[in-house]
């Protein structure tokens, strides 16, 4: 393989975002919990990543903003939507791999 440029590595990046975002989208049936519990991250850690993002580049972008970019609808419109209770497996398994700051 040859070595990218600068820009094509940016390119290849932000295509790789855009599917995984859409793919995401399409993949209601995958809650954020269990994305949290396999992975160590859900849409809502990529939605504060994509903030973070913005925020060091200077871009005014607020929480709902972002979800709003990663989920493609107002959060709470998907929660209404998609979001189903945890299981009391799923939440102890949780409080077990979680993110420790």
């Amino acid at each position: 393989m040859s070595a990218l440029t600068e820009e094509e590595q940016r390119d290849l990046e932000a295509a790789a975002f855009r599917r995984l975002v859409s793919h995401l989208r399409e993949r209601t049936d995958v809650q954020n919990i269990d994305m949290m519990n396999l992975a160590g991250f859900c849409r809502n850690c990529l939605s504060n990543w994509y903030r973070d993002a913005a925020e060091e580049r200077d871009i005014n972008l607020s929480k709902d903003e972002s979800r709003r970019a990663i989920y493609g609808m107002d959060y709470s419109e998907w929660k209404a939507r998609y979001q189903r209770e945890a299981s009391a497996d799923q939440r102890a398994q949780f409080e077990v791999n979680k993110p420790r700051d």
